[in-house]
């Protein structure tokens, strides 16, 4: 049977989750798609997760997608003599190469880029902005701050910088091992961390190859000035708001998320809003008000999919924290209010036969009242142009390619199947029609909105819609 959502949730995997029969739970409850978070555990902890989520798959004969999420560079300052140390605000503070441990008056901070892109007045922020330090004077090895706000420091804290473009890739060597590994074992999705700029996305691509979906993750103030290049080039997106929210004022956030979503459903890219959405979930069975009433804020706006990250990670109730997720989605779709809000900010289609059949497609499955939108697809475009609608039906999506099916599980309201491609119209509406049943998506006598592309099997072609009956 299909969800009954149309927004999708990625659990990440974790401590909590590595037994198979959590997993299966986790599947039920809700989850679409499953991150292996690679800042934590190691090689053979992930092939595990993959090995347990495939053999999942064949179990449930459902596509399952796998996001793999790289580290990226992670700055951070080095160690302190005698442990925890507090730094008054006002007080000068001096960060620079020397790997000596540090004091209340300066540490280690081994990033010379940082020291090489900095500017007298920037701030950086420690410890995910509980300090922060203005530069006064620096060199290639050094930066002398003035304490804004004081505290405690410990060693290894992060460090960020914000409003300052780093010279950087965000591929460490560490991400280059990973990403290896995680396309030979197959994953779906790459999620790229510490995105800065467009040339960040190529690079990634360049190493991708096409083997799997490229992931933007949103976190940096200098990505979201050059957003839309961003889109553009990658498969998908992440509002990854933990670091956003630490370079950027809070109160921008939400209006940075909107627009980044807007867009991305604009562009025809999945777009996730991310990061501590039910977060007291962690060691709560239920969720704040307001953590409710985040993720309902997120499904308003027409996200693709929300994300739990610890807590189905690390937290003690993982199965229901996708199950709560799962009902406030469902609560959200029903409301009234919610298909006039999808359609008030509907993309217009592009000056394209295939995007004049998509938006088609829409139309005749509401006037008629069908039961299904039913997408034939090779490479996934076909059936992301039909998710860009927002239709008030289900996308049943049928390829060829397993590969193109579970990348698809990310997409809003898309429910693939693996099958063999057609040869013929008639072959297209009898196998649109029975799968549909088989799938519960549409009964005997109801209808269903068939698009294809022909010849069949190219790519990108969307050029036929048609009307069908589903038989009994």
């Amino acid at each position: 049977m299909p969800r009954l959502c149309s927004t999708k949730i990625v659990a990440t995997l974790g401590p909590a989750t590595a037994d198979p029969a959590v997993l299966r739970k986790l599947y039920e409850a809700g989850a679409d798609i499953f991150r292996l978070n690679f800042s934590h555990g190691s090689h053979d902890d992930h092939r595990a997760r993959h090995a347990a989520l495939r053999a999942l798959e064949r179990e449930v004969d459902h596509a399952i997608g796998i996001l793999m999420d790289l580290q990226g560079p992670k700055l951070r300052v080095g160690t302190f003599a005698g442990g925890p140390t507090r730094i008054e605000t006002g007080k000068r503070f001096r960060l620079d190469l020397d790997k000596t441990p540090g004091s209340a008056t300066r540490a280690n901070l081994p990033h010379p880029e940082i020291f090489a892109a900095l500017e007298d007045g920037a701030d950086l922020l420690v410890d995910d902005g509980k300090l922060r330090l203005r530069v006064l004077a620096h060199g290639p090895d050094f930066a002398d701050c003035e304490v804004v706000t004081g505290g405690t420091i410990s060693d290894r804290k992060g460090v960020n910088v914000p409003g300052v473009v780093l010279p950087i890739s965000p591929l460490t060597e560490k991400d280059r091992r990973d990403l290896a590994f995680g396309l030979e074992l197959g994953v779906d999705w790459v999620a790229l961390s510490f995105v800065q700029r467009p040339e960040d996305i190529a690079e990634a691509r360049r190493l991708v190859q096409g083997r799997a979906g490229v992931l933007a993750k949103l976190e940096k103030p200098s990505a979201i000035e050059r957003v839309e290049e961003i889109i553009d080039l990658c498969d998908a997106v992440m509002v990854a708001r933990g670091d956003l929210g630490v370079e950027m004022p809070p109160e921008t956030v939400p209006s940075t998320q909107k627009r980044i979503v807007r867009l991305s459903r604009r562009a025809g890219k999945p777009v996730i809003v991310a990061t501590q959405m039910l977060d007291s979930m962690v060691g709560s069975p239920t969720p704040t008000r307001a953590e409710a009433s985040d993720v309902a804020t997120a499904v308003y706006d027409g996200a693709d999919a929300v994300m739990l990250s610890a807590e189905t990670a690390s937290g003690s109730y993982p199965v229901e924290a996708v199950t709560i997720m799962e009902k406030i989605i469902e609560s959200v779709e029903h409301d009234p209010l919610y298909r006039p809000i999808m359609d008030a900010v509907q993309a217009e289609p592009e000056h394209t036969a295939a995007d004049a059949i998509t938006a088609a497609a829409r139309q005749v499955a509401h006037t008629v009242g069908a039961k299904a939108i039913v997408t034939y697809t090779t490479s996934g475009s076909t059936t992301l142009r039909a998710a860009r609608e927002r239709p008030d039906v289900p996308i049943l999506c049928l390829t060829e390619r397993v590969e193109t099916a579970r990348r698809l599980t990310l997409a809003w309201g898309v429910h693939p199947v693996v099958t063999a491609d057609v040869r013929s119209f008639e072959e297209m509406v009898e196998k649109a029609c029975r799968i549909a049943r088989e799938q519960g998506i549409a009964a005997a006598g109801e209808r269903v909105v068939i698009t294809a592309g022909v010849p069949f099997g190219t790519p990108g072609a969307t050029n036929v819609l048609r009307l069908a009956w589903v038989e009994g």
